[in-house]
């Protein structure tokens, strides 16, 4: 297993949990053989539970459109895009995916829809007509969750003290988030895992202006100034 396919861990922060009935776990999941139907079957309860109750639907363009779901079953690509749809079918033809298409509807767009008691007496009023889900709803999509300052700190500069514990909530309520993490990664890139270091990088942004600093964009001249220069000092504590 390589560095960039392992798992740091799930972030802190208030849980977004996804329902999950257990039927799941004891009928559906022992019959599932194929990684990529287990796959979209997972996806297709997280999407569904964050979609409004009137349009908890699926189509094939939402899924494709799913830059990290196309992703997981490989890079985007004609290739990606076949295993995909092949997982579809595979949970269709399993039962877990009801695909029903809106009587009258002048696309024929097939929709998909869990097969749970709500969503059969849904794909029922579709066919029928008594109903349609309306103009698709805004897409759900999957998005990286990003590391806090304590993860970020534990992944690439040491382990948690109560002392640095402290110092890391001071910097996240002085600095964003995104200057953070890009002064720990400076510390990485230049070999100087201290947080000390870091903390003259933020210093040194807030005081001179980050996006003003005569060195913007020009990074060997940054990196050299920050390793050998003005912050030079830091690095040692």
């Amino acid at each position: 297993m390589t560095a960039s396919s392992s798992f740091s861990g799930f972030p802190e922060g208030k849980p977004d949990p996804t329902p999950i009935p257990a039927g799941f776990f004891t009928e559906l999941l022992p019959l599932i053989d194929d990684v990529g139907e287990l796959r979209l079957t997972l996806y297709a309860f997280w999407a569904l539970a964050r979609r409004p109750a009137a349009s908890r639907v699926l189509r094939l363009a939402d899924l494709q459109a799913d830059e990290l779901l196309l992703r997981s079953f490989g890079a985007p690509s004609p290739e990606a895009e076949a295993r995909l749809k092949d997982a579809l079918e595979r949970c269709v033809s399993r039962g877990t995916l009801l695909r029903v298409r809106a009587a009258g509807a002048a696309d024929d767009e097939a929709l998909y829809l869990l097969n749970t008691p709500r969503g059969r007496a849904a794909a029922e009023g579709l066919a029928r007509g008594d109903w349609r889900p309306g103009e698709p709803a805004a897409p759900v999509q999957l998005v990286l969750d990003r590391p806090n300052v304590f993860n970020l700190y534990e992944q690439n500069i040491g382990p948690l003290t109560p002392m640095i514990a402290d110092r890391l909530r001071e910097a996240e309520a002085a600095f964003p988030a995104a200057w953070i993490e890009q002064a720990i990664g400076i510390a990485v890139e230049n070999n100087v895992r201290k947080w000390s270091y870091v903390q003259a990088i933020l210093d040194d942004w807030q005081r001179r202006g980050k996006d003003d600093r005569e060195d913007r964009g020009d990074s060997e001249k940054a990196r050299r100034r920050y390793l050998k220069g003005e912050l030079a000092d830091s690095s040692g504590a």
